[in-house]
C-alpha cells in the first residue's frame, strides 16, 4: 500500500475485504478514517515499535507532523512523541515493549514535551493490537491533553494559598489562625487535652519602620515570622495576627512548657542580626502573652487573657514573656 494511504493526502479509496488473519498494523486505512476523528491523539506502532500512523489530533497536541516521525522506531528520543513525554519510558522501561510482551494495557500520566517546547500534561493508554490468533502484532498508544484538570487544581490550590497565607510573610493569615483555634477549641472539648496560645508582638515597630523605611519594615516582618516558626515545635502554628502582631497555637502543652516556648521566642527574635548594610545598630525584640485553655473560655475570653498578658510585658520592660 502506498504512503498516500498513511497521511490523508489523495482521494478515498473504497473499502477492501480482508479476511480476519489479513489485518495488520501495517494496514491504517483500516482504522484511519474513525481514528482521523477522534479528539485523542493516536499513535499505531508495530511489533519493531516503528510508528506507522499518527491521526491530527496527535500533531495538534505533539506539534509534530505525521511525516516527521513515520516509520521511525520510538526507540529514536530525538523525534518520538512518546520519547519526548519521558525518556526513561523508552530508554529505562520502555511502555510499548512492557505492553507487547506482557499483552496488558498500560496507562499513565505524564508531561508531554511539545515541538515548540513547552510542557503540556497527558494522561495515555496504550494496548495491544492482536490478529485473529490472538498473537499481537502491534500496540496503539492514545493520548489526551490532561491541562483541563492539571489547571482546574493548580488554580484551587493557589486560591487556597491566597486565602490562608499573609501576602506578605507567607506565614499563615488571622483567618486561618482564627480557624486553627476553632479546631483546637473543639478537639479540647472532645479529649480534654490542654492547647494554649502565644500573642507576640514586636517592640518598638514604628521605630523599625522610621529607621529602616516601610520595606525594612516589611523585611523584618518576614524575618520574624519565620524566626518565630524555627522556634516552636512542628506540631505548633504560628501566623500572622495582624501589624506587627503573631499569634501561636500550641498544643499538648503544661504551664511549664508554655512558658519555655514563650521565653523561646523571644530569645530567638533577640538575636536576629540584620546585615550592617540595613542598619548596625537596629535588633528586634518582642513582648509575648502566653496562657492555657481553661474549661470556662471561649475563643474571646482566650485571646483577651493572652492580650492582657502581652501588655504586662510591655510595661515591664519589654523584650520578655509573660505567661499564665
Amino acid at each position: 500500500m502506498g504512503d498516500d494511504h498513511f497521511d490523508g493526502a489523495g482521494p478515498q479509496k473504497a473499502p477492501r475485504e480482508l479476511k480476519a488473519n489479513q489485518i495488520s498494523p501495517a494496514d491504517p486505512e483500516l482504522y484511519k478514517e474513525l481514528l482521523d476523528h477522534m479528539s485523542d491523539g493516536v499513535y499505531i506502532a508495530d511489533r519493531e515499535r516503528r510508528f506507522l500512523y499518527g491521526n491530527d489530533a496527535a500533531y495538534q497536541l505533539t506539534g509534530y507532523r505525521w511525516d516527521e516521525i513515520k516509520g521511525q522506531s520510538c526507540q529514536d528520543l530525538e523525534s518520538c512523541p512518546i520519547g519526548h513525554i519521558d525518556a526513561g519510558l523508552c530508554a529505562q522501561n520502555c511502555i510499548l515493549a512492557d505492553c507487547m510482551k506482557s499483552g496488558e494495557t498500560r496507562e499513565a500520566k505524564a508531561f508531554l514535551q511539545h515541538k515548540e517546547g513547552r510542557r503540556i500534561p497527558v494522561v495515555f493508554r496504550v494496548q495491544p493490537i492482536r490478529a485473529a490468533d490472538g498473537s499481537i502484532i502491534g500496540v496503539a498508544e492514545i493520548f489526551k491533553d490532561d491541562s483541563a484538570p492539571h489547571d482546574a487544581l493548580r488554580k484551587a490550590e493557589a486560591m487556597e494559598r491566597l486565602a490562608f497565607l499573609d501576602g506578605l510573610t507567607q506565614s499563615p493569615n488571622r483567618r486561618f489562625l482564627e480557624m486553627a483555634l476553632q479546631t483546637a477549641f473543639r478537639e479540647y472539648q472532645i479529649t480534654s487535652i490542654s492547647f494554649g496560645v502565644l500573642l507576640i508582638d514586636l517592640d518598638n515597630f514604628k521605630t523599625v519602620n522610621d529607621t529602616l523605611g516601610h520595606s525594612g519594615g516589611d523585611r523584618a516582618l518576614i524575618v520574624a515570622a519565620r524566626t518565630l516558626a524555627g522556634a516552636l515545635r512542628p506540631t505548633d502554628t504560628v501566623g500572622r495576627w495582624g501589624g506587627d502582631e503573631f499569634l501561636a497555637i500550641v498544643r499538648n502543652v503544661t504551664p511549664e512548657i508554655l512558658a519555655e516556648l514563650a521565653e523561646r521566642c523571644v530569645v530567638m527574635v533577640e538575636k536576629i542580626a540584620f546585615p550592617k548594610q540595613m542598619s548596625a545598630r537596629l535588633s528586634l525584640s518582642v513582648s509575648v502573652g502566653g496562657t492555657l485553655i481553661s474549661s470556662a473560655d471561649t475563643f474571646r475570653s482566650l485571646v483577651k487573657r493572652a492580650d492582657d498578658l502581652l501588655y504586662e510585658s510591655k510595661s515591664a520592660g519589654r523584650n520578655r514573656a509573660t505567661t499564665r
